[in-house]
């Protein structure tokens, strides 16, 4: 859905325009959401590589 305005849906939801996905906004918001969803995969991905390198280590 490409209009400006946010549109309600059956749930209540608010839907966000593609241009404003990337903001960085306070509060629960889809923003921040999906920014809370980005920097949960970064902190996964840092601690299995953490957990990889720390094992490879171990055994040299």
């Amino acid at each position: 859905m490409a209009s400006a305005q946010p549109v309600d849906d059956v749930n209540g939801a608010v839907e966000a325009a593609p241009e404003e996905l990337n903001q960085w906004k306070r509060g629960f918001t889809p923003q921040a959401e999906i920014w809370n969803g980005r920097m949960a995969m970064v902190g996964l991905s840092v601690g299995l590589a953490v957990v990889l390198v720390a094992r490879l280590a171990g055994k040299v």
